[in-house]
């Protein structure tokens, strides 16, 4: 016989794997993204709602998830197992819209707490009275979980009638598969008429994947073809791999026809006791929830490798975008340097104020001339490296998430903090001047706007502009000309790589917020480690 190991260490290993397991995420839309998101919800939901709190509580009642397609018959059947109306039915698809979670009296507060599904909201309902109030249907956007008694029902049998797993609503698709992951028992509802549709048989390969303890009903069969159908469905399932599932079959009946009544007592009879001995039979009880708990234990050493697969392609994916920004921010960078060393700033106006300085042209004029030129370069500079970006980044489908493609007014932005950044320059400049001007001493000293227009454009006009070094040594001496030049030259490089490397980080923010790391996959097989060891 399975055991069921409820020790603390496993407890504590399983919950660390747990938070591993919400804390991951799959944000750049690669091919396999969906796929990986859906996957962790859907062992986020087993966690959640069955392996944790049934590890912690193995006392619980047994839960068993009436699931399947739509019009199957399953709020029908869950009313002629209990006895009487608790789940609406009808011809109106699909009717089902909030779970109905029926249970012992005495097992009522195993339920309206949040030990399972606490992501849903409860409404406990009385019973009712014929005549009463309609059902609740959740439609205030709530997603509600409906409890109600029902003395008919044994102590520690809990049944739960989910929304259709094909329903033409996303959120009952969604709500269904959530619900059938916190089942101990899985009863998969199919008819007569649908037996052989995907749908049942992604629930029933899911089942058997998991190892979940699984039973099938074949629903609203005709008297006639008994026989012909449960002779099929039993090659399927043995072809599946899942011939010892229990299997039972309802005949069609007028009250399932129109599903709005209750089928006969003798009709359901036999999954009735079969549920029955598994709530009650202290041996069935504790099989039933040791094998689907191991299922889903068992299924984590392949589908935490598989999450953690996808995260590391995620990282490969956000490496490679980052690769392509700061490639082609690298390129610039050197462009721009190879310009300032061939003197391509003292072009256009600032050459023309050159050229007249200083009989037509000031020394403030010509350092604001430079000063706009060396922007238009950087400027430049940035627009060239964002257009490669945006070259490398259509070839990489991760580069699609919509936090990548919402753009700014780049243009503007940039253009406002590199002139800012070559303004702070240019006052720093002046400010190394001035002490230059001071340090020489004597009666009369130069305009340090002057020494200032000098340093600058010997640093930005290249070999062009030597007379440029030589009128600034005529004013404070060669080792102070080239002393201002040296300090004025560091303070370009550190200005000019912090204005590219701020637009760089510019680019690459919007991935740097999507927080694409290389921890989540170690930390999500550490995690699957460290439980193997406990088990």
């Amino acid at each position: 016989m399975v055991t069921l190991d409820v020790r603390p260490q496993l407890l504590d290993a399983l919950s660390a794997l747990r938070d591993r397991v919400a804390a991951v995420r799959y944000p750049l839309p690669l091919a396999g993204a969906p796929r990986a998101r859906a996957n962790r919800d859907e062992l986020l939901a087993q966690l959640d709602d069955y392996l944790v709190p049934r590890l912690r509580e193995p006392e619980a009642p047994l839960l068993a998830v009436v699931g399947g397609s739509t019009g199957a018959g399953k709020s029908t059947l869950v009313n002629s197992l209990v006895g009487r109306r608790v789940s609406e039915a009808g011809v109106l698809r699909p009717t089902t819209r909030t779970p109905v979670l029926v249970c012992h009296p005495g097992d009522h507060h195993w339920f309206s707490g949040m030990r399972v599904l606490p992501h849903l909201t409860r409404a406990w309902v009385p019973r009712r009275e014929p005549g009463g109030e309609p059902f609740p249907d959740g439609g205030d956007g709530r997603r509600v979980l409906r409890i109600e008694t029902a003395d008919s029902l044994p102590p520690g049998l809990a049944l739960l009638d989910a929304p259709d797993v094909d329903s033409l609503i996303t959120e009952n698709r969604v709500l269904a598969a959530e619900l059938i992951s916190a089942a101990d028992i899985w009863v998969m509802v199919t008819t007569a008429a649908r037996y052989a549709d995907a749908v049942p048989w992604h629930l029933l390969r899911t089942a058997k994947q998991h190892r979940a303890t699984l039973i099938t009903v074949l629903d609203r069969v005709p008297h006639q073809v008994v026989s012909e159908v449960s002779r099929q469905y039993g090659a399927l399932l043995a072809k599946a791999g899942l011939g010892e599932v229990p299997r039972f079959t309802v005949p069609e009946l007028p009250e399932s026809a129109w599903g709005g009544g209750l089928l006969p007592a003798t009709a359901v009879a036999p999954l009735r006791s079969w549920l029955t001995h598994q709530a009650t039979d202290p041996g069935a009880r504790h099989q039933a929830m040791a094998r689907t708990a191991h299922g889903v234990l068992d299924s984590l050493r392949a589908r935490m490798p598989e999450l953690a697969g996808a995260a590391a392609a995620q990282y490969a994916a956000a490496l490679r975008l980052t690769a392509a920004v700061d490639t082609a921010y690298d390129r610039e960078h050197t462009r721009v340097k190879r310009s300032l060393q061939s003197g391509a700033v003292l072009a256009g106006d600032a050459l023309k104020r050159w050229r007249g300085y200083p009989l037509d042209c000031t020394a403030g004029e010509l350092l604001d001339a430079l000063v706009e030129s060396l922007a238009a370069l950087l400027l430049c500079a940035v627009i060239a490296a964002d257009q490669c970006v945006d070259d490398a980044w259509r070839r990489e489908p991760a580069a699609g998430a919509p936090e990548l493609t919402r753009r700014d007014p780049v243009l503007e932005s940039a253009e406002h903090r590199i002139g800012m950044a070559v303004r702070r320059w240019r006052r720093v400049l002046e400010e190394y001047a001035e002490e230059e001007a001071r340090d020489l001493g004597g009666s009369t000293t130069p305009d340090p706007e002057a020494l200032a227009a000098l340093v600058a454009t010997a640093l930005l006009g290249g070999r062009r502009v030597r007379s440029a070094g030589e009128r600034l040594a005529e004013l404070i001496g060669a080792h102070g000309a080239l002393r201002l030049r040296d300090r004025g030259g560091r303070l370009l490089t550190e200005y000019l790589g912090r204005a590219l490397r701020v637009e760089r980080e510019r680019r690459l923010a919007p991935l740097e917020a999507l927080d694409v790391t290389p921890e989540p996959q170690v930390e999500l097989i550490a995690a699957l480690s460290v439980l193997q060891k406990e088990r």
